[in-house]
């Protein structure tokens, strides 16, 4: 009989979004096939793709019968189904979840959907949507305002954004972390400590290595 082939298969690599979800991945020890598409190749609207993500967005994950997109649902579904008491990406408690999803859902819309995308769009992509100054400086200036609550979070000397137990909102907030970074947008020290720190994971190592395009 041939090697059974991994149960999981992720499309998607090069981006910070993907990133999430190699990153969990490994943070919860499971094999896993890639299929290695980039965004705006045209791999993400072939008919195959668009079969099994019709938005034609990365990441996507197949687990059997069951494909889930969007990288914070991705990451919460495989450690609600995969997920030990000792690696599991999301707090069981009512309080716990709460405080996770309030960060969650701050960070996937304030921090990088309104703000870090915004700026993606006119600099990075700027032969597409054009360039608009303007909405990259204030996209900035948001980005620093609503990054506050992070900033006033951490001063406390806690590991991570829930305390001592790190959790999936920790992978969003790195991979924004070092997008803002990369665009140069103000962080506090604070920040930049939790940065170094966790990027030092082996679970985060290997992600960003599984993340990477294939070479040509």
């Amino acid at each position: 009989m041939g090697e059974q082939k991994p149960r999981l298969l992720l499309w998607g690599v090069g981006t910070g979004r993907t990133m999430r979800a190699h990153w969990a991945l490994h943070e919860l020890s499971l094999e896993y096939e890639k299929r290695p598409i980039l965004p705006r190749t045209g791999e993400t609207k072939t008919a195959e793709y668009t079969k099994v993500n019709p938005r034609q967005k990365v990441p996507t994950l197949q687990d059997g019968d069951f494909t889930i997109a969007e990288s914070p649902a991705i990451v919460a579904y495989l450690s609600s189904t995969y997920g030990t008491e000792a690696n599991a990406l999301v707090p069981d408690d009512a309080r716990g979840r709460a405080r996770w999803l309030e960060w969650c859902f701050h960070i996937a819309m304030e921090l990088d959907a309104t703000s870090l995308y915004v700026m993606r769009r006119h600099m990075d992509l700027k032969h597409i949507y054009g360039e608009a100054p303007v909405a990259v400086d204030g996209a900035s200036e948001y980005f620093q305002t609503q990054l506050r609550h992070v900033e006033q979070t951490l001063q406390d000397g806690r590991g991570y954004l829930l305390g001592d137990r790190f959790s999936s909102a920790d992978i969003l907030l790195t991979t924004c972390l070092e997008w803002a970074v990369a665009y140069k947008v103000p962080v506090s020290q604070h920040c930049l400590d939790y940065l170094a720190r966790i990027t030092t994971r082996d679970a985060y190592i290997a992600g960003r290595a599984a993340n990477q395009p294939k070479r040509s």
